[in-house]
């Protein structure tokens, strides 16, 4: 399903924009079946979630002032790769992989707060093209990203506290997210594609180049993610946490702060991060069936 979700938004991306406005609240629904899942006592931040902060902010600087000498435009499409938080529908492929959703949870809240604080700062720096104070900068991102984490955990607990019933009716019925899921995909890709495709035919060659730069530093989060989620007890939950990223809100930043050209690295990362998704639950699927046979 997810790869026809991919194919259907490239072969449609001239209507996603029709339907682009209710991405957010697939979402937040998405979010809210696999938070019923989880109990408040669960939630925790561990050595895990520490270790993936790490790589999401040093590693990013690093990689930054790395590939400077290459040109700004590939550093700054490079860094927001892997600067950019957890991906809000992170817990629910945790979940479908079999990783702890509370974990991958708790690190997608400290990921995007983290963000939230530290790229205003870190865009100043770099000399960003966006004329906002500190405070405007910091406002502007966190209305982008906390909302979608901190709305759908408060209906989880209110519905665990005053309707238990439809709350343990949404925490049996987590197969759903997944189809919702492939509706969101279906509009990302999308509108990922639109946007590449609107990009002058001149910056081609430097498209590419981002695109390629973009594949190797996804692939390599997953690894170092599942590197680092083994140490810690749960290579899954390290992997998506890492790995999957916010491209919506990458794409807006480099959009908005950063030069233009460097949003080309996130939406391509929308490619690499979904082809790597869909290929770990095809293969989970297959494993399982194995097992049942």
């Amino acid at each position: 399903m997810l790869p026809i979700a991919m194919l259907g938004g490239i072969l449609f991306h001239n209507f996603i924009d029709s339907i682009a406005f209710i991405a957010p609240y697939l979402i937040l629904v998405m979010l809210l079946i696999t938070f019923c899942r989880v109990k408040p006592k669960e939630f925790k931040v561990t050595h895990l979630s520490w270790g993936l902060l790490s790589v999401q902010i040093i590693g990013s600087i690093g990689l930054y002032f790395a590939l400077l000498p290459l040109g700004s435009e590939i550093a700054e499409g490079t860094f927001i790769c892997v600067f950019c938080p957890t991906a809000t529908a992170a817990p629910v492929i945790t979940g479908m992989l079999g990783g702890s959703v509370p974990r991958l949870a708790t690190f997608s809240i400290i990921s995007n707060l983290a963000v939230a604080f530290l790229a205003p700062l870190l865009f100043s720096m770099m000399g960003s093209e966006a004329q906002f104070t500190f405070m405007e900068s910091m406002q502007m991102i966190a209305v982008k990203v906390v909302p979608l984490i901190v709305l759908p955990l408060i209906m989880a607990l209110l519905l665990m506290r005053f309707a238990p019933k439809i709350h343990q009716t949404i925490a049996d019925h987590q197969s759903l997210s997944f189809y919702i899921w492939a509706v969101s995909l279906f509009i990302v890709v999308g509108r990922a594609v639109s946007f590449i495709m609107s990009e002058p035919a001149e910056m081609v060659p430097e498209m590419i180049i981002l695109a390629i730069f973009s594949g190797v530093v996804c692939c390599a989060q997953f690894y170092i993610g599942r590197k680092i989620g083994r140490r810690c007890g749960d290579k899954i939950a390290g992997a998506q946490g890492l790995g999957q990223k916010n491209t919506v809100l990458a794409i807006w930043m480099a959009l908005t702060y950063l030069h233009p050209i460097s949003s080309v690295a996130p939406a391509a990362y929308v490619a690499w991060q979904n082809t790597i998704n869909s290929a770990q639950l095809y293969f989970k699927t297959k494993r399982d069936s194995k097992k049942c046979s």
